[in-house]
């Protein structure tokens, strides 16, 4: 047990207690010998004068104690160094403390003492005489310097140490009179100086040295400076006191007069709310830490419901109004998975390639690693169907050791939808963000926002604009729900947007977001998926095993080519489960696996192939070229066909044709005609001859600009009368200049060219960067040229005459 002082009242007796030691053994110093039995001391530092019970436990101290109530009651006192050191040496005991005489011991039934020790005089440790079975010590007095006359300063300063000593027993509510008639009369500074350090709160190494200071007026300043601190200590202690006091009788004020009002309520038989039940609402409110604007409101609607009827329609509202408060999250977040590299393993586990959305998922861990305060990024996927983008929102929160949360913005056309209605509503409900957030339970989750290019709008508002503060990082910090009416804080949130094209996007929404394109697949890239993913899938969805049904990569490619034409995979996958439902109803038949499903099957198994490369022309007659297309559904081929008829220069377009392209139209005609001569048209010819341009699939709607070069090659080829080589597809806007300008798409619609057996593909030359984001494996399969200008397509496109 260690040495401590006794804050505990006086034990009474129940072993042995020594007797009190006579007065005249507290005189001289002379006849205190010089070797003493010494007793280190926790967490107190002993002055002359001073009285005070200390309890002994440690071995040591108690043989210490007991020498010197064996021999003369004498015991140097000095302090350790380090409080939580069990046996002190010489080197952690301080070498100034204090001589004193046990006055008083009393043994404890657990062994201890409690002795009551009085400091006598200053000493000095000079020497250890002994090591066992106690530390005896040779010591030497320290004769303090005395103050030969008091004069106004030092006086000045005896007044103030006496009157902060007042003042800090007021601040602290302590009966004064006595102590200050016993300081009264004290007019020696080292004494004082003395007296009132033992009564002060001090740390241990700021009490050693006031001990170790010899002079008085030096001492007493210590001490004064040390008064000066605690008055301003106890000030501030004070004043938080009685804070919190007028802080409980407030709450008691209010439980008080809340009782008082059941037992009104009781009296008039209208009982209101029921107590209990408003009691936990409070302790819940109570314990969300609610931001104050909004703990504000939460008190003032809990305080209405207090007052109302049980039964009244508006007690219902509040109630509801009350429990989506108490549900949603408002500081409960889920901790970030900040290990990058388990991270990549993770997205790399669930995906495969997409390499630029993980790149920049990373990208953001990694920044959230290093700023822990940065708001969540708002990333918007982009791209045909069935290539992942919601799937790969999945995986990102999986990565991040998030919670995950989906809503659909597909015909959306209300804007309460995702604001909210107003409380006055019958039926008022939080619009759907705030709803994700308490499916959620976080205030740091993954949001989907899926079709957000399919968002509508009508008479009851545009949802867009409500989504504008929703994905502005400088405002939803304090988005502002209208059935809540309270500010929340969406700024932690990570959304990811999903579109399959951004033209119908408003340009202030996509302005928010960070676009990242999914363009599709390719060839190779849909084996190694359907391999890693979907065919283990579907196996398992039909009751299979691996070990019962064989797919080889040559059957995948084979139901790639002839079954499937798409940027994504979800007909690939139905094709495959197609297959495996084949071999289930065998098995279940009760056949014999292992079934290994050859190319030669697939026709009994799936039909005839529905895409085939031989419907790609051998030779094209003239008038007709292949433009490349891009719509939401990845890559396309189109047919476009021009015919020349006896007329008078009409220009006919059918086809279902959007503006824009009919506009591209016009500009290959005109450019045409601006080039009749260099080209070896007769000068009366558009006078004389009707122009009828038609697109095939004339029941689906087409526009854009990439067909201009497509346009003017299909009408020189007429006009020339010489074919176009069935092996080549183009894409391009057009200038009236005869420019070639640049599109979006291209990957795409190489990817297009490539599964309809294209073997070359013109491009404008602006559009080379995007060459980049074609896979080296796709680029060997076809040919790429870049344009400039019109003029360079003939040379590229035109059959070789027959040698």
């Amino acid at each position: 047990m260690s040495d401590e002082k006794s804050t505990a009242p006086e034990m009474e007796a129940s072993v042995h207690e020594t007797k009190p030691a006579p007065e005249d053994t507290l005189t001289q110093e002379s006849d205190i010998p010089s070797i003493l039995p010494l007793l280190p001391v926790r967490d107190i530092v002993i002055f002359n004068y001073m009285i005070l019970p200390l309890f002994v436990g440690r071995e040591k101290s108690v043989q210490a104690v007991d020498a010197a109530l064996n021999s003369n009651r004498y015991i140097m006192l000095s302090a350790q160094r380090d409080q939580d050191m069990d046996d002190p040496g010489p080197e952690d005991v301080y070498s100034v403390g204090t001589v004193g005489m046990i006055m008083r011991m009393l043994k404890m039934p657990d062994g201890r003492m409690k002795v009551l020790v009085q400091g006598l005089t200053r000493a000095r440790i000079i020497g250890y005489a002994e090591n066992a079975p106690f530390d005896a010590v040779k010591v030497e007095f320290i004769n303090e310097t005395e103050v030969e006359h008091i004069g106004p300063t030092e006086e000045a300063l005896l007044r103030s140490v006496k009157e902060q000593s007042e003042k800090i027993m007021e601040l602290r509510g302590i009966e004064s009179s006595e102590i200050m008639s016993v300081m009264s009369n004290v007019n020696d500074p080292g004494r004082l100086a003395d007296l009132v350090a033992s009564n002060l709160r001090m740390r241990s190494a700021d009490a050693q040295q006031v001990l170790e200071c010899l002079d008085p007026m030096e001492r007493l300043h210590l001490i004064n400076n040390q008064l000066v601190k605690e008055v301003e200590v106890a000030s501030v202690q004070a004043k938080i006191q009685t804070m919190a006091k007028k802080g409980m009788d407030k709450a008691q004020k209010e439980y008080f007069l809340r009782e008082q009002l059941k037992a009104i309520r009781s009296e008039l038989g209208d009982k209101g709310a029921d107590g209990e039940e408003l009691d936990e609402l409070r302790s819940a409110l109570n314990a969300l830490g609610l931001p104050k604007k909004v703990k504000k409101e939460a008190d003032k609607q809990l305080t209405r419901l207090e007052s109302m009827h049980p039964d009244s329609a508006e007690f219902t509202i509040l109630r509801t109004y009350l429990d989506w408060l108490i549900d949603l999250p408002w500081k409960k977040t889920s901790k970030d998975r900040l290990n990058i590299t388990e991270a990549a393993h993770i997205l790399d586990e669930d995906h495969y390639s997409l390499d630029k959305v993980k790149e920049r998922i990373l990208e953001y861990l990694s920044v959230r690693k290093l700023n822990p305060a940065m708001k969540g990024p708002i990333l918007c996927f982009v791209g045909p169907p069935g290539v992942g983008k919601t799937s790969l929102g999945k995986s990102i929160a999986r990565s991040l050791g998030r919670k995950f949360a989906r809503m659909s913005l597909g015909g959306m056309r209300d804007e309460a939808e995702i604001r909210g209605h107003r409380r006055t509503y019958i039926g008022a409900m939080p619009g759907r963000i705030i709803q994700s957030m308490k499916d959620a339970g976080t205030i740091n989750p993954v949001i989907m926002l899926d079709e957000i290019d399919k968002l509508g709008s009508d008479f009851r508002g545009d949802p867009s604009s409500a989504l504008l503060e929703v994905l502005d990082p400088e405002q939803n910090n304090s988005f502002t729900d209208h059935y809540l009416n309270v500010p929340y804080d969406l700024s932690r949130v990570m959304f990811i947007c999903t579109a399959n094209m951004l033209d119908t996007i408003p340009s202030a929404l996509l302005d928010r977001m960070e676009v990242i394109r999914l363009p599709g697949y390719t060839e190779q890239e849909k084996i190694a998926i359907a391999r890693r993913y979907l065919l283990t899938r579907q196996i398992k969805e039909n009751g299979l095993s691996t070990e019962e049904i064989i797919i080889s990569d040559a059957v995948l490619t084979a139901i790639i080519r002839n079954y499937t034409r798409e940027a994504g995979l979800r007909n690939l996958e139905r094709e495959i489960g197609a297959v495996c439902r084949k071999y289930a109803r065998k098995i279940a038949e009760g056949k014999k696996g292992p079934f290994r499903v050859t190319q030669a099957a697939l026709t009994k198994l799936l039909g005839q192939p529905r895409f085939q490369d031989e419907e790609r022309e051998q030779a094209m007659p003239p008038g007709v070229a292949l433009g490349l297309a891009w719509t939401p559904y990845g890559g396309e081929i189109l047919h476009i066909e021009c015919s020349l008829l006896p007329g008078k220069g009409k220009l006919i377009l059918t086809g279902k044709l959007g503006d824009v392209m009919k506009e591209s139209a016009q500009a290959a005609l005109s450019y045409a005609r601006s080039k009749s001569v260099s080209l070896g048209i007769a000068e009366d010819f558009f006078d004389t001859h009707d122009i009828h341009i038609h697109v095939p699939a004339g029941a689906t709607p087409k526009d854009g600009p990439s067909a201009g070069v497509t346009l003017v090659t299909t009408l020189l080829s007429a006009i020339t009368n010489e074919p176009v080589a069935p092996h080549v597809a183009m894409t391009g806007e057009i200038t009236l200049r005869g420019r070639v300008m640049p599109v979006g798409g291209i990957k795409e619609k190489i990817l297009a060219a490539v599964s309809h057996g294209v073997t070359k593909v013109l491009i404008p030359a602006r559009n080379t960067h995007d060459l980049e984001e074609i896979p080296k494996e796709l680029r060997k399969r076809i040919e790429v040229k870049t344009i400039e200008t019109i003029d360079e397509i003939w040379p590229e496109v035109r059959v070789p005459a027959a040698s």
